[in-house]
Parts: C-alpha cells; sequence; structure tokens
C-alpha cells in the first residue's frame, strides 16, 4: 500500500499558525517635549546604558544635559541595528555623512572656542 501525499491539506487554525509579527501602536503626546542634542554622553552599568543628549552652544564652554534615557543593553543593541540602517537609508538617499579627521578627538572638531587669552566671551 502505498501513501499519497495529501492534496487538500486544511488550513492551520489560529492555535496552529506560527506567530507573526503583532501589531503595536505608538501615541505621540501633542505636548511631548522636542530637544535638539549635538552631543552624547553614554555610560553603563552590568543592567542598564545610559544616554545623557546634551547640547554645546558655540563660543560656550559649557553644556546642559537636555535627556536622559536610560536601556538595557540588549535594547541599546536594537537601537545601535536601527541607526546603523537608518544612516545606510539616509546615505543613499543624500549622499555620504562626512566626519572630520579621526586623527583628532571629535570634540575639538565641532566645538572649537575662541582664543581669547583665558578671558570668557560673554
Amino acid at each position: 500500500m502505498s501513501e499519497e501525499p495529501e492534496t487538500n491539506p486544511t488550513p492551520p487554525t489560529p492555535a496552529t499558525q506560527p506567530p507573526g509579527p503583532k501589531q503595536v501602536t505608538i501615541d505621540m503626546p501633542k505636548d511631548v517635549p522636542i530637544v535638539y542634542s549635538n552631543v552624547a554622553l553614554i555610560s553603563h552599568t552590568p543592567v542598564e546604558m545610559v544616554l545623557d543628549f546634551a547640547q554645546i552652544l558655540p563660543r560656550t564652554p559649557r553644556g546642559t544635559v537636555q535627556a536622559r534615557v536610560i536601556m538595557t543593553p540588549m535594547h541599546a543593541k536594537m537601537l545601535q541595528l536601527a541607526l546603523t540602517q537608518n544612516i545606510q537609508n539616509y546615505e543613499k538617499q543624500f549622499g555620504p555623512i562626512r566626519i572630520p579627521s579621526q586623527s583628532s578627538p571629535l570634540v575639538d572638531n565641532f566645538f572649537r572656542f575662541p582664543n581669547d587669552g583665558g578671558k570668557s566671551q560673554e
């Protein structure tokens, strides 16, 4: 006796269907604060990644933290992957993002302070 494959398999029921991606809705409140940051300070503990987003204005030697985000290392890694993908998409659309020479610290390239002989300019 030969076994023939079933020609009309029964469709999977919801209980036997493989789980698919779930839809998640994110609400954006109208009054959510919007901040500009041109500096990110990153630190960590064994269980958390801490990202402080700060702002330094031209000709000022001090900055101010505008927002702090704390996440798990796994979520930080997922953020890194999402940023990498989005930067690649951006560069496909607008061209490469140019970064100053890595031979000197990045902060020296972005935040040059006027040489005023030690006097503060306000």
